[in-house]
Order: structure tokens, then C-alpha cells, then sequence
């Protein structure tokens, strides 16, 4: 699923505008990236939370050549599913009986 098949999906289900459910998926992207930035985390309940974490810098191996290389350190946006999404995701599977 992309942004457009996400539009779709809300102006169908509200009856609104491709255009204005357009504008309401920006903005909802526009909120997120903004807090995210701020190092607030953005929480969808039963949907999952998506937070900022901090990578240290570390070395790397370049894969064609086996060189190391610096890796700078940043910081990344992490995804943790919520229950209900798990939920749906796992309905009607079975888990693997431990040994």
C-alpha cells in the first residue's frame, strides 16, 4: 500500500475529495515528521508507536572490498507494532509449538 491507494482508501470511506483526503494524509505526515523531529513520539493506538532513537557511530566493512569505513551517527525512526495490529497479523496462524 502506497501513499495514493491511502487517499483512495479515505476519500472512498468518508465520501470526501481525493483532493482534501490528500491534503489530510500531508498533514498527518507534515504532524508526525514534525514531532518526530522534536523527539516526541507519535502513537496510534492499536495501530503502533513510531519513536527516535539514537545510532552510535561505528565501523563498517564495505562488502565489495572488505575495507572498513566509518559509519556516522544518527538517528533513526523506529516502528513498534501495537497489540490489535499484531493481532490481525497473527489471526489464524498457529505458533510454533516451543521444544
Amino acid at each position: 500500500m502506497n501513499k495514493g491507494d491511502i487517499i483512495d482508501l479515505l476519500a472512498g470511506g468518508t465520501g470526501i475529495s481525493k483532493v482534501q483526503a490528500n491534503e489530510v494524509v500531508d498533514i498527518l505526515i507534515q504532524g508526525a515528521t514534525s514531532a518526530l523531529k522534536k523527539g516526541e513520539r507519535v502513537a496510534l493506538v492499536g495501530f503502533g508507536t513510531f519513536t527516535v532513537a539514537s545510532r552510535k557511530a561505528r565501523t563498517g566493512r564495505n562488502p565489495q572490498t572488505g575495507a572498513p569505513l566509518k559509519i556516522a551517527a544518527c538517528k533513526v525512526v523506529k516502528f513498534a507494532a501495537g497489540h490489535d495490529l499484531k493481532a490481525a497479523i497473527n489471526r489464524g496462524t498457529k505458533r510454533a509449538a516451543s521444544a
